[in-house]
Parts: C-alpha cells; structure tokens; sequence
C-alpha cells in the first residue's frame, strides 16, 4: 500500500513538473509535490514598461591647472562660482546642481625614468538636473562660461515617475506567474489555493548619451534625442495548490 502511495505521488510530481513547459516564455515554472504539505508550484514573472524620460541629469566639470595647488583651486572656484551663476540666471535652481566630486592634484612628466613636477590640476564636478527638453541648453550655458569637459548625459527617470511604473510592472509580472501557476496546477487536476513565498528584483535602464552636438561657439545649440528608459521587474512566486 506504501509502495502504491509513492508511485502516485511521484507521477504527480512529475506531471507537475512537465507542464511547466507550457507556460509563457517570461516565467520559469517548477513544481515540489509533498504529502506533508501538499503540492508547490513555483514560477518566475517578468513584467516590462517604457516610458519617456522625464529627468536629465547633466555631468559637467571645471578643469584648471596651475604652477600651484593653491592657484589651480582657486582657478576652478572663480570658473565654478562663474557657472553656476550663468545656470542660476538660465532657469535652472540652485539645489538642481550638486558636487559629485572635488579633486586637486600633482601633474608630472616623465623622462629617462625620472619623474619631474610641472603643476597641479584642479578639477570639480558637478551633477546637474533639468528636464530633458532644457539638457543641451544646461550643456551650452555650462559649457560658455567655465565648465571644461561634459562627462556625460543621461535621460532617466524621476523618483515619482519610477516608482509608478514599477508599480505598474510588479503587476504585470504577477499577472505572469498567476498565469503560469493556473496552467501548471489545471494539467495536474490542481488548483492554486495561495502564496507560499513572494519575491521580486529589477528596476530601471537609463538612456545614456555621451555626445555633444556641435560646439556652441559656432552658433549652434547643443541638441539631444533621448529613447525610452525601460522599467523591468522579475517576480518569483511559489504557489500552494490541491
């Protein structure tokens, strides 16, 4: 009888476990079948949004160097204090443009293996938001008056805007699994009666852009066209069923 009892059970198993590969694409089904506890289905669910970027975050730096560390930091203060008035006179709010990194250091040259001092470099960096319409206007106004190098521009999303949408993708992505779970327990002769366990991961991909159209020194403006930024988000579900 014993002997009986476990074949049944390991065929259910098993045909848990094959109907699984019926399931969408976007999940990855498996199934445990215990006398103890009864049967658990787990399967993986992707859901996906785009959506248009509604945050720039412009990198932009102020280089100097200088016979002294002391000349080359003060260089880049002026330059910097510069800057950021032409961008608080552009629209653009102080607590928009933040430090990402401050740093001063030695130069040398190098010849016949010996190693001589010939100044220090100053360099201060700093992270500017803007809405993704005004970005190549951002790079322009920092650009003409005191930054030295645009270190990147990345189209992304705001932290409203992000947490919508992975609302929104954790729901598709139980959707998903529900689905999946349904299909695998029905070809059993099951149903789903609740959750065992619930987990999800992923988040979002920016939409980078490290070019800058041509100089502004020509006449022309600095120009962007950003692509969708997605949202994607895996849940992991295992399922009771009986």
């Amino acid at each position: 009888m014993r002997h009986s009892r476990l074949t049944v059970t390991l065929a259910l198993g098993l045909l848990v476990v094959l109907a699984g590969c019926l399931g969408p694409l976007q999940t990855t089904p498996s199934a445990t079948a215990t006398d103890a506890e009864g049967t658990t289905l787990s399967t993986t669910g992707t859901g996906s949004l785009d959506a248009e970027a509604d945050l720039a975050v412009v990198a932009v730096a102020v280089v100097a160097t200088a016979d002294s560390a002391d000349a080359a930091r003060g260089q880049v203060a002026a330059d910097a204090e510069r800057m950021r008035t032409a961008l608080r006179e552009a629209g653009v709010p102080d607590d928009a443009v933040t430090t990402a990194s401050f740093a001063v250091s030695p130069e040398y040259d190098y010849r016949d293996g010996e190693r001589t001092e010939r100044g220090f470099r100053a360099v201060h960096a700093y992270r500017i938001e803007t809405d993704p319409a005004r970005a190549g206007d951002v790079v322009d106004v920092a650009v003409g008056n005191g930054a030295s190098e645009v270190q990147g521009v990345s189209f992304t999303l705001s932290d409203e805007t992000r947490a919508n949408l992975r609302t929104q993708a954790i729901e598709r992505a139980v959707t998903a699994a529900r689905a999946d779970a349904d299909a695998m327990a029905s070809a059993s002769g099951l149903s789903v009666t609740g959750v065992e366990t619930m987990s999800t991961t992923g988040g979002f991909v920016p939409v980078e852009r490290f070019d800058v159209a041509e100089s502004a020194a020509d006449g022309a403006r600095t120009t962007f066209e950003p692509g969708p930024v997605s949202v994607s988000v895996t849940v992991q579900v295992t399922y009771r069923a009986a």
